[in-house]
């Protein structure tokens, strides 16, 4: 209640902290698989909201393969909840599924293979898990290495042209006065997390061998002597 009330003092004028509520499978988890499963949520959702923005200035695409913008933020995210291959990626899953996505020559729908591709690279990079209980766990080379794909990936995407010399798709907006970095900042979100988590994880390890160390040089001194 000391700390809630420690909180309560910081301004609240550009939104409020947001925790979990309490779910029971929660008992099954350690503070590292809270911390992963959080992680993976906060970055699904932001490639959703990366995928809203991205159909927002690129019509086109989403009129490949649905009526409305609605429609196809529904379809793909159907499709991301499901974690299957997406149709028009042949099969293709994790950094191949990228980089078909992000060929020149690609003609479905850019920004669902796109959004979809690095979402299975980064669930790839976590074992194939999107939920994670005490047995599981996570290389924390393969979340490094998926952050290094989400750079590589943004700046192909930044810089790739199609055969008419057009971006592949507009993200970023840069003109004169009209500057709207938001794609940039929520994709750095995404590699900032994969960044930490994979840190943390790499921390934890360490610190587990140190205490295991730890442990072996106290034992002598834990002995009970003889008090008579």
């Amino acid at each position: 209640m000391s700390l809630a009330g420690c909180a309560g003092d910081a301004p609240t004028t550009r939104g409020t902290v947001q925790g979990a509520g309490f779910s029971s499978t929660e008992l099954l988890q350690s503070e590292g698989n809270r911390m992963t499963h959080a992680a993976m949520s906060a970055n699904l959702a932001s490639l959703r909201l990366l995928a809203d923005k991205l159909y927002r200035r690129n019509p086109a695409e989403w009129r490949k393969t649905a009526a409305t913008r609605e429609t196809a933020l529904l379809q793909l995210d159907t499709a991301l909840r499901a974690g299957q291959p997406w149709a028009p990626l042949g099969g293709q899953r994790d950094v191949a599924a990228l980089s078909l996505a992000l060929a020149p020559a690609f003609q479905g729908d850019r920004v669902a293979a796109f959004i979809l591709a690095c979402a299975d690279t980064i669930v790839t990079a976590h074992g194939g898990k999107r939920e994670f209980y005490y047995l599981d766990g996570v290389d924390p080379q393969h979340v490094h290495n998926a952050a290094r794909n989400m750079e590589v990936a943004l700046w192909i995407l930044n810089t790739r042209r199609d055969a008419r010399g057009q971006p592949l798709l507009l993200a970023n907006e840069i003109a004169g006065e009209n500057r709207n970095l938001s794609f940039e900042r929520e994709f750095g979100k995404v590699i900032g997390r994969l960044d930490l988590l994979a840190s943390y994880m790499t921390e934890r390890y360490r610190r587990a061998v140190i205490g295991y160390v730890q442990g072996l040089v106290a034992a002598p001194l834990l002995v009970f002597l003889p008090v008579k």
